[in-house]
């Protein structure tokens, strides 16, 4: 059981880097973009929402990264083990569900910029973001509820029949 811990705890700090990686990216890529845009553009507005959009993703990275414990499971009980496993899934399908309402909130945005009367652009560059944002959460999240699932059932394995 300590390796399946062990295992499942090494699988959320790299999906926390993974997420802290893409964060950076966003942030220098939408930084360098923001500050060369024209502010009253679309694009320039995809990037501002970016900016917010991944500092928040970093400190969520950053956080995850230091709350994940690899080495130092050993010695947690079956009872212990399930909760964590059940708990970690069901903030992942939370979050999964989260990104669904960013996407529709990013198409409502979008379809507001149509009869909005002071800067539809900023409602649609920010639109565009909250689908890019939303989608890749999406399938960071249920890619990571995927692959951590699996744990469940090795762990489940271990009950006495």
């Amino acid at each position: 059981m300590n390796a399946i811990n062990h295992s499942r705890e090494l699988m959320i700090e790299h999906g926390m880097g993974m997420l802290g990686a893409w964060a950076l990216l966003n942030l220098l890529v939408s930084g360098y973009f923001a500050a060369r845009t024209d502010t009253r553009t679309e694009i320039h507005y995809f990037h501002q929402m970016n900016i917010g959009w991944n500092f928040v993703n970093a400190v969520l990275a950053v956080a995850g990264i230091l709350r994940a414990h690899p080495n130092q499971v050993a010695g947690m009980n079956l009872a212990t083990s399930l909760t964590e496993q059940f708990t970690t899934e069901k903030i992942l399908l939370f979050n999964a569900g989260l990104d669904v309402a960013y996407l529709a909130c990013g198409s409502w945005l979008r379809a507001r910029a149509a009869s909005a009367l002071q800067r539809p652009e900023r409602l649609l560059g920010f639109g565009q973001s909250l689908w890019l944002q939303g989608g890749f959460l999406l399938l960071f999240d249920l890619g990571l509820y995927l692959r951590y699932h699996s744990f469940a059932n090795e762990l489940l394995g271990l009950l006495p029949a």
